[in-house]
């Protein structure tokens, strides 16, 4: 969607850019508003870890991008579900004023992944 990596390792680190609903099978966002978009942002940053060996049990911060903050109860049912180890990842959430492609939910991630050897 634009120039930049979909993620970036820095030592064990990996840096997830913000994932839009986008499912990979259709090339559009799914049908029935914030919460079902968020959950296929989390599945999204899901398959990045997936590829470098990781899970979200990895994942130990996040920020989750709301175009409409009403949605956060929504939302934050779904992501506890998702991220359903313990300790949950650190999170900031903002409402702002329009995402990409009219999106309602964008979701960046950083997960730790030691053993990773710097993929």
């Amino acid at each position: 969607m634009g120039p930049y990596s979909q993620a970036v390792s820095a030592g064990p680190y990996l840096f997830i850019s913000g994932q839009l609903p986008i499912d990979p099978a259709t090339g559009s966002f799914p049908q029935g508003g914030a919460a079902v978009q968020a959950a296929q942002s989390i599945r999204n940053i899901e398959a990045i870890l997936r590829a470098v060996g990781g899970s979200l049990s990895d994942v130990v911060k996040t920020t989750v991008l709301l175009a409409d903050l009403a949605a956060f109860t929504a939302v934050n049912a779904v992501y506890g579900g998702m991220f359903s180890g313990q300790p949950k990842p650190a999170r900031a959430a903002y409402e702002v004023a329009a995402l990409p492609l009219g999106a309602l939910v964008e979701i960046e991630a950083v997960a730790f992944l030691p053993d990773a050897g710097g993929r």
